[in-house]
């Protein structure tokens, strides 16, 4: 292989024979430090191969590995709604007023011809009107025959209901779930939500945020 350090080394050994051929070089009494020689069979393809080498590590990074994204769990989905409403029927007492008796009689041209009567009894008063209660309810999908069993048994331990464990929605089971929300401030048969939720037969959802 030829050695690129030649022209260089022939260069220099010229200007020191023929002085004229470096006429921009002047002479100086400083004595310069002389480098240390390089070796004689270095070539420039061997410093290359030495810095590929040492490079070499820095530059072959490990192969990427690209490990695919799991998939996210799904959120539990939402709870459907489902809506009971029971009737409210109205609310009267007895009070004492005045009751009618015998009807007034009236001409044809309006001439009172004898005034109505009354008498003093006990008249009704409404003192609540007929209304509809709606609440949230447990859904007919979710009253499977183990759900059941499960609130008969919560009632049973709670001691509103009496009979036997059968998976049904039968009138005894209707009847202790009435007696349990009565005493809660719901009149009603219809098991609502917040009682289910309250014997431990649905969980509460936490809510977002």
């Amino acid at each position: 292989m030829k050695r690129r350090f030649a022209p260089f080394a022939a260069l220099a050994l010229a200007a020191c024979v023929q002085p004229d051929l470096a006429p921009s070089v002047e002479r100086s009494e400083q004595v310069l430090t002389t480098p240390a020689p390089l070796p004689e069979d270095i070539t420039i393809a061997a410093v290359e191969a030495q810095v590929d080498s040492a490079l070499a590590p820095l530059s072959e990074s490990a192969p990427v590995r690209l490990t695919p994204a799991q998939p996210a769990p799904p959120l539990p989905s939402a709870r459907r709604q489902c809506w009971a409403r029971e009737q409210i029927p109205a609310l009267t007492e007895n009070v004492i007023g005045d009751v009618l008796v015998l009807q007034a009689e009236i001409a044809p041209d309006g001439t009172v011809l004898r005034p109505p009567v009354y008498r003093r009894g006990p008249v009704s008063r409404i003192v609540r009107p007929k209304s509809e209660l709606r609440f949230e309810a447990a859904c007919p999908e979710e009253q499977t025959p183990e759900f059941t069993a499960s609130l008969q048994r919560a009632l049973a331990a709670r001691g509103y209901f009496g009979g036997n464990i059968t998976g049904r929605y039968d009138a005894p089971t209707s009847a202790a779930v009435r007696r349990y929300q009565a005493d809660r401030g719901l009149d009603s048969d219809k098991l609502s939500l917040e009682t289910a939720r309250s014997l431990g037969l649905i969980s509460v959802q936490a809510s977002a945020g």
